[in-house]
This record gives C-alpha cells, sequence and structure tokens, in this order.
C-alpha cells in the first residue's frame, strides 16, 4: 500500500493522473509553470566522475536558465581523470545520484535516470544465455537411404527439422544423441535438413561508463529482463534517500531475431508449430502466401513478447519503488504503439534532417488513446554540425515536436563538466552542446521561457483530435523478405510507404486532427454521443485506410462500434483476409461472415478518403487557411485551446475558422507572454505569424468584461536606419576579448581584421543614439543578427530576439537622446575552428571519442568563418 501512495504521488506530480483545467479556473491566464512544463536534458555523466560540489553548481546553472530537470545518463569517461571514475550502482555512485536528487528538488527541478548505464539494457550480469541472440541456421541435404553425416550439439539444438521435396516434416530433435549424431534415416525423396540454434549478436552495452560494461539484453526472452533486474533491486534496497521521478529505457537498437525459447512462445501465442514450417520462415517454401503468413506470426510474436513480458517487467520494477517509466519504443521491430503505450512517459526523437511528424505522433498517439497526460521527445540531437546549432533552430524543431503532439521536451543535451576543463569543457558526441559553455546559452532563458509556456498550456485539458487512424501493422508483417523489421525514426519508408503512411500524410497535409491505433488500442475504444472514446480522445471518426489483412477480433470491434453509432471510413474497400496462418479457414469464415454484412449507411463509408472524411466531419470541419499552418488542439474546461505555428518561410496574413468559437477568443503569445482578446467574426480569428511564428488560441465559453484586447499594430511607416556612431564591446565569452572600436558600418566582427576577433565566440554589447519618432511608438528591426539579441533602450530591458525577424516594438521614447544597447551573442563555432586550425586536442574521451555528423573524426579547421555579431541594417518604422 505504501508504494502505491508513492507511485500515485509521482503521477500526480507529473500530470500523469490529475486531469486539472488549464490556468487554474483563471481564463486570462496562463496554466501553472511546473519544473514537467519547463524543458528537461539528457545529462551524461563520463565515467560518473562527479562530486557534491559540481553536481551543485551545475543543477543551479539549470535552474537559473529555466529547465525543469535533467536525465542522468553514465557513459564512457573522459581521458586523464580515470582515478575519480565511479563504478555504477555503488554506494558511492548511489550516494551521489541522491545528491542530485536533493540538490534538484531542493532547486525546483526533478531528475530521471536511465536504467543501465549507456544503452540499451545489458550489462555484466547477462549472461550469454540472455544476451541479445541471433538464430544460427545449419543445413544439411540427404537422400532416400541416407543418414545425415554432420553432427549436432543436443544441449545446443533448439530444433532439428527434415522437409521433403513435398512438403512433409519431421522433427529430429530428440534423435540427437550423445555424440552428435541422428540416428534417422531418410525416406524416400529428397530431404532438407535445418538446425536451428543461436548466438549472442556480439552487441554490447553502447557507450557503457564504468561498472556497465556487458552484452546487451535479449528483448524477446522473458528471463533475461528478469536476470538484469536484481542488481537494480539489490541498490535501491540499500537506499533510503529520495527516488529519482522515472527510470528510462532508450531508443531500441537491439539486433536479436531469436530467443531460447522462441519456439515454445511461439506455439503458446498462435497455436501451431513454428518448427514445422521452417522452410517458409526461411525463404524456401514456394508458396509465397504461406511464407508471408509464417513470417507475419514471427513478427507478431516478437511484438507480443515485447508488450507482455520485456516492458512490463520493468515498469512494474519501477511502479513497485514509487517511480514511473520513459521509452523511447522506435527501432523495435514490434508494434511501436503498444510499446510506446506500455510506459507512463512515451518519448519519440527527431535525430536530425531526417525526421518526420508522422512517425513521431506514434509516441503521442499511445498517450492520448491509454490517457497519458506527457509525451516526451529527445529533442535537437544534431540539427547541425556541432557548436554551429542556434536557438531559432531549437525553437522550430520544437514546434515540430509540439505539433506532433509532444508536450514534454528534453533536451539532447548537457554533459557533466567540472570548471577545471579546458573551454568547451567535456562535451557529448551525439548533442546539441545545450550547456552552460556553449555561447548559445546565455539567452537560452527566452527559449526554455518559451517552452514553459508552450507545455503549460499542451499538458492542460485533453487531446482533442476528430479521427482515430487504424494502423494495420500485419500488413507491414506479411512481407516475405527478412525476418526483423525494424521501425526507426530515420528511415520511415515502413510507414510512408504504405497506404496507412499515405493516408496519415493526407490527414496532416489537409489540417485533420488524428492519433493513430493499434488492434490492442481499438478493442478498448466505446462509444457516447456518437464519439468514439478512447483514453483521453473523443474522436469522430475511425478510419481504416486500404489494408489486406485485419485480426477477426479487430473487425467484431469496429461493427461493434458502428452499431453503437461510431462513423466509420473504409478507405477503398474492406479487408478481405486475415493475418497469420493458424486456424486459418475459420478466421477467414468468420471475417467474411462480418465484412459481407457491412454496407454504407449512417454509420459506414466505403470509398474515398477524401469523401469519407465530408461525410464524417460535415459541417464541423476546421479548415486550415494556409498550407504551411501546423495545429495541435486541446479541450478545457471552457471550450478548445490551439497551438499554431507557421511552419513556412513566409508571412502568413489570414482568418484562422474556429468550430470551438464562442463569444471570445483568448489570444497568447508564448514567446513573451502577451495575451488578449481577439475579434471574432463568423468563428473565425485573424491571425498575421511571420515565418517560424506561433500563437496559441483559448476560446472561452463567455468574454470576461476585464479582459485586455489583443493589440494587433501595424507598423508599415517608412523605415529610417540608425546611421550614428556605434561603439561595440565585447563582454564575455573567448578566448580572448578583442578591444572595444567604435564604427558607423555594421558588419560581422569576423572582418575586424583582429585575428582575436575572428576566433571569438561569445557576448558583444553594441551602442547607438538615436531620435524618436513622432508619438514616441515604433518598431526597432534590427535586420540581420547572428544569432540572438538582448535589447535595452534608455536602461530598460525591452525583451531577448532569438530568431528573425529581429523586430521589437518600442513605446515611451524621448524626442532626442535616446539609447539603444543591442546584446548580441555568437554560435561557438569560430572559436571550435580556431582550436582545430591551431590543433589544441581538446575532445580527449575515450570509446567513440567525438565525431560528426556522419560519424567521421570531428574537425572543425576547414570550416569557414561565420558571420557573427549585429549586421543590420537598423531601423525603426513607426505606425501606420
Amino acid at each position: 500500500m505504501r508504494r502505491m501512495l508513492v507511485l500515485i504521488a509521482a503521477l500526480l506530480s507529473v500530470g500523469l493522473v490529475s486531469h486539472a483545467a488549464a490556468a487554474a479556473g483563471d481564463p486570462l491566464a496562463w496554466p501553472q509553470v511546473t519544473n514537467t512544463a519547463k524543458p528537461w536534458a539528457y545529462w551524461w555523466w563520463m565515467g560518473s566522475a562527479v562530486n557534491e560540489a559540481d553536481l551543485s553548481r551545475e543543477l543551479r546553472r539549470y535552474a537559473e536558465a529555466g529547465m525543469g530537470g535533467v536525465h542522468i545518463i553514465p557513459i564512457y569517461g573522459a581521458k586523464g581523470y580515470e582515478k575519480q571514475y565511479v563504478q555504477y550502482l555503488s554506494p558511492r555512485w548511489m550516494a551521489l545520484m541522491r545528491h542530485a536528487v536533493e540538490e534538484a528538488r531542493r532547486l525546483g527541478m526533478d531528475v530521471d535516470m536511465t536504467l543501465g548505464t549507456g544503452w540499451c539494457f545489458g550489462g555484466p550480469q547477462i549472461p550469454d544465455r540472455d544476451a541479445n541472440a541471433r538464430m544460427v541456421v545449419k543445413t544439411a541435404r540427404v537422400g532416400a537411404g541416407e543418414r545425415i553425416k554432420e553432427t549436432f550439439d543436443r544441449a545446443a539444438t533448439q530444433a532439428l527439422m527434415a522437409f521433403s521435396e513435398s512438403g512433409q516434416a519431421v522433427d529430429l530433435t530428440a534423435k540427437i544423441g550423445a555424440d552428435g549424431k541422428v540416428d534417422w534415416t531418410a525416406p524416400a525423396g529428397k530431404w532438407v535438413v535445418h538446425a536451428i540454434s543461436q548466438r549472442p549478436s556480439g552487441q554490447r552495452v553502447k557507450r557503457a561508463g564504468p561498472g556497465g560494461t556487458g552484452w546487451m539484453l535479449n528483448p524477446f526472452y522473458p528471463q533475461a529482463i528478469r536476470d538484469f533486474l536484481p542488481p537494480f533491486t539489490q541498490a535501491f534496497a540499500a537506499y533510503d534517500g529520495p527516488r529519482p521521478r522515472a527510470v528510462y529505457h532508450d531508443s531500441y537498437e537491439y539486433q536479436s531475431n531469436w530467443s531460447p525459447d522462441f519456439f515454445e512462445q511461439f506455439q503458446k501465442r498462435r497455436g501451431y508449430r513454428l518448427q514445422d514450417h521452417l522452410p517458409a520462415l526461411l525463404d524456401e517454401d514456394k508458396d509465397s502466401d504461406r511464407t508471408g503468413r509464417v513470417k507475419s506470426d514471427y513478427r507478431q510474436t516478437i511484438s507480443d513478447l515485447m508488450v507482455e513480458a520485456f516492458m512490463p517487467a520493468w515498469v512494474n520494477w519501477a511502479h513497485e519503488r514509487g517511480m514511473i517509466a520513459r521509452d523511447e519504443a522506435h527501432g523495435s521491430p514490434g508494434n511501436l504503439l503498444d510499446l510506446y503505450a506500455a510506459a507512463d512517459v512515451p518519448e519519440t526523437e527527431m535525430f536530425n534532417k531526417d525526421r518526420n511528424p508522422l512517425v513521431a505522433k506514434f509516441a503521442s498517439s499511445a498517450a492520448h488513446v491509454t490517457g497519458k497526460r506527457l509525451t516526451s521527445a529527445e529533442t535537437g540531437t544534431w540539427m547541425a554540425e556541432h557548436f554551429t546549432e542556434t536557438l531559432a533552430q531549437m525553437k522550430r524543431l520544437v514546434d515540430e515536436m509540439f505539433v506532433s503532439g509532444v508536450n514534454h521536451i528534453f533536451y539532447h543535451g548537457t554533459c557533466y563538466s567540472p570548471d577545471e576543463a579546458a573551454w568547451p569543457g567535456w562535451v557529448f558526441y551525439a548533442s546539441t552542446e545545450m550547456n552552460p559553455r556553449n555561447a548559445i546559452w546565455h539567452d537560452v532563458g527566452t527559449l526554455n521561457a518559451y517552452i514553459a509556456r508552450c507545455q503549460s498550456v499542451l499538458q492542460s485539458g485533453e487531446p482533442d483530435n476528430d479521427v482515430l487512424l487504424y494502423w494495420p501493422v500485419h500488413d507491414l508483417w506479411h512481407a516475405q523478405k527478412g525476418l526483423v523489421q525494424t521501425l526507426t525514426v530515420h528511415r520511415t519508408d515502413w510507414l510512408m510507404d504504405q497506404p496507412a503512411g499515405r493516408a496519415a500524410k493526407a490527414l496532416w497535409e489537409g489540417g485533420y486532427g488524428f492519433d493513430y491505433a493499434s488492434d490492442r488500442q481499438l478493442n478498448r475504444a466505446s462509444v457516447a454521443e456518437g464519439r468514439i472514446h478512447l483514453g483521453d480522445g473523443r474522436y469522430g471518426v475511425i478510419v481504416v485506410p486500404t489494408c489486406a489483412h485485419m485480426p477477426v477480433e479487430t473487425m467484431a470491434k469496429l461493427v461493434e462500434l458502428s452499431n453503437a453509432g461510431a462513423r466509420v471510413v473504409f478507405e477503398g474497400k474492406v479487408p478481405a483476409d486475415v493475418p497469420g496462418l493458424g486456424d486459418l479457414d475459420a478466421r477467414r469464415q468468420k471475417l467474411r461472415g462480418m465484412t459481407d454484412a457491412l454496407h454504407p449507411g449512417e454509420s459506414i463509408f466505403i470509398g474515398d478518403l477524401s469523401a469519407g472524411l465530408a461525410w464524417a466531419m460535415g459541417e464541423h470541419r476546421e479548415m486550415l487557411p494556409d498550407p504551411d499552418l501546423r495545429v495541435i488542439r486541446r479541450r478545457w474546461e471552457q471550450g478548445r485551446q490551439y497551438f499554431i505555428v507557421n511552419s513556412g518561410e513566409r508571412s502568413i496574413d489570414c482568418r484562422m475558422p474556429l468550430d470551438g468559437a464562442g463569444d471570445a477568443v483568448l489570444m497568447m503569445d508564448p514567446m513573451t507572454g502577451r495575451t488578449g482578446l481577439a475579434e471574432v467574426a463568423q468563428k473565425a480569428v485573424h491571425l498575421r505569424l511571420v515565418a517560424g511564428e506561433s500563437v496559441i488560441l483559448r476560446t472561452l465559453a463567455t468574454r470576461p468584461g476585464n479582459a485586455p484586447v489583443w493589440d494587433d499594430q501595424r507598423f508599415e511607416g517608412k523605415p529610417v536606419e540608425l546611421s550614428g556612431e556605434w561603439r561595440v564591446k565585447f563582454i564575455s565569452g573567448g578566448p580572448e576579448l578583442p578591444g572595444e572600436f567604435v564604427t558607423r558600418k555594421l558588419a560581422s566582427w569576423t572582418e575586424l581584421g583582429d585575428e582575436r576577433a575572428k576566433a571569438f565566440a561569445g557576448t558583444v554589447v553594441y551602442s547607438v543614439s538615436f531620435d524618436g519618432p513622432p508619438g514616441g511608438r515604433c518598431m526597432l528591426d534590427l535586420g540581420k543578427v547572428c544569432e540572438s539579441a538582448r535589447v535595452r533602450v534608455n536602461g530598460k530591458e525591452i525583451g531577448t530576439l532569438i530568431m528573425p525577424p529581429y523586430r521589437v516594438e518600442l513605446e515611451g521614447l524621448r524626442d532626442k537622446g535616446n539609447v539603444l544597447e543591442v546584446e548580441v551573442t555568437s554560435t561557438s563555432a569560430n572559436r571550435i575552428r580556431d582550436l582545430d586550425r591551431r590543433g589544441v586536442k581538446w575532445h580527449n574521451f575515450n570509446d567513440i571519442g567525438f565525431v560528426n555528423m556522419d560519424y567521421k573524426p570531428f574537425d572543425a579547421s576547414k570550416w569557414p568563418l561565420r558571420d557573427s555579431g549585429l549586421l543590420g541594417p537598423v531601423r525603426l518604422i513607426a505606425e501606420k
């Protein structure tokens, strides 16, 4: 009971149980910003060579920058610090973790930890039998009257099967003698004999820290996860400190395709012996349909083993100790929707240029249809090359995550580093270096505050998508080539080359809010007042994309839902066949009986997807007025909340229809926190968004009398360039601070002719005097900025700008003698370039060391100089 109460308290603290409405009753206020609403970061402990004083210092810096938490991942160490390495899970390591958790919570933050070091699950406790395994096939051919010449290890051989040309199967496993010979003479005809065993794949824990090296475990073997957990059980049994909020499983990078008891597990779940169909599994069966069916059953068994055994084992272990579980399911060959849903916090990622929001939606869909409040994302891994990433790029990426349903951002990431380590300190090889030593950290607080405001809204209320999109995974599993199908976030042909992916793309581009659902998940749906209820979702229609195979149970559920009033759209035609091989004729007959009874009518549509959506949605369709707008919607106690972003490269000026618009709509600017009531006409509001800009709309049941009106003043007067003398002062950064100077021409500080300026990365203040416009109100346009800018006028902080267009409104200006100060911060690219040009050895780490985006040795020495500073032109634009 005590453990259950601890877990419930943990779930409440992160909003996984509470359905508290937005803004705590005040419709005009932003929801409370919790530490979960703030961005978190992966926190690599190199060699776990950490100490209490430096942990406190690092956490304090994170808290001051507006971060809400960290995720501890012990990895390989920095060279020269070997004497300071700490063994994972040792009493000293647990004491350091305790200090980190206590200190984080004192600062209003929290802590997660990887269940292991590096990734994936594994370590010294994993014996060969539990290790990530590959099937081994040994083949012999014999004719009539012949005996098998080869010998076999009786203990290691899981199956020995003989197959005739006519398809007859003979089990020879029990005929292997102690000497390895087989007591069998082949009958008439030609025979192929297959011996099945396994071997470790060779995969060891990647980037393991001290005390964490060893085999990766086998996720298809239930005993492996049971053998993995005891060291953690022992460590936490001797630990009386505060527990981390969550334990974590990183992206699926195992290479298993077999396990010691796979034949037994298969027969238990599929109802027939896989041994009898080895020719189909091994691509030797001339019947291609049977091959696809056997492989589908093989792949479903893999998925079942992970969903029913692997995931529950470690998730329940965490719950019993008052912690929750975060999981990255992608990369797995199983049903991603079921695997994501097995954790308390499903987590996706977008690695670099190969990012697809339709794949990211698998994690958020799993959360929505199972009532999970949070969807996290590993965010910012190699948006660009190391030290060239900007806050503007991160903001754009974060917005992509938001519209994919993510509401719990984890930067990837930050690395613990002692201050004594020479700049840039300890850094992780695969990361946006989101740490206090990187120059962009100077203004990261503005990005963090933006994320916190957005996530405070996106974590409140409930999801409000209209379409439930069935994912027909069995069509994918029926593929005849290969064995394991890894469903990654990087290569997405497994989705986009399928009808389901094309349907998802049509919904996305058409502006329909949707969630995917698996067979398991769909089976839990119900209907009330014509809406399909599943988890926190309330859907208007179920879409079944064109598919060939559907389980009988799923079709039966769709019929049940349609009979209860749910609208179901079958794209093209209804599925004509069942997946898999077992009990095939009986299952086909059941499916045919149901599909023959399906007829288009009040609740069933069969045909074109666009027509079906129009039939299902009718007048409640919210048409997006521009193809570059991306929207995600949530319900709250007074109506709906919309996060809207201009994802394109041009400005948008349009009217946005809102089906839920009542008497009033509150516009909320998450970058500045500004709010105001928008003018509503015919259930639409006027939107003006520059490229990359976002806004939140909140519909209100009644119009408040005390609310400010949204100020959407246009500044369209003739621009006036500031042409005075600029004083330029280098204030922070390195390796050296160039001298102060005065100029009338703004240009990159790399063009000064000063070698110190070419190597410099950091922050520079530009100041100039200017006269105000008539009325004292105008727009300040900084022109080109590399890369972020803090603006002060007459000593007053006006705002921090992290993305173009670098504009901010000024008011109350004096007629004469105003002083503008612009504090510009660059990336760290030129400073890293300088280190490599001078041959300074700064990335001195074990294991992979430090590499570029192509996993080649990192070398910035040939990079061109990057423009840095305020390039302008700086102009004042008066009111219209």
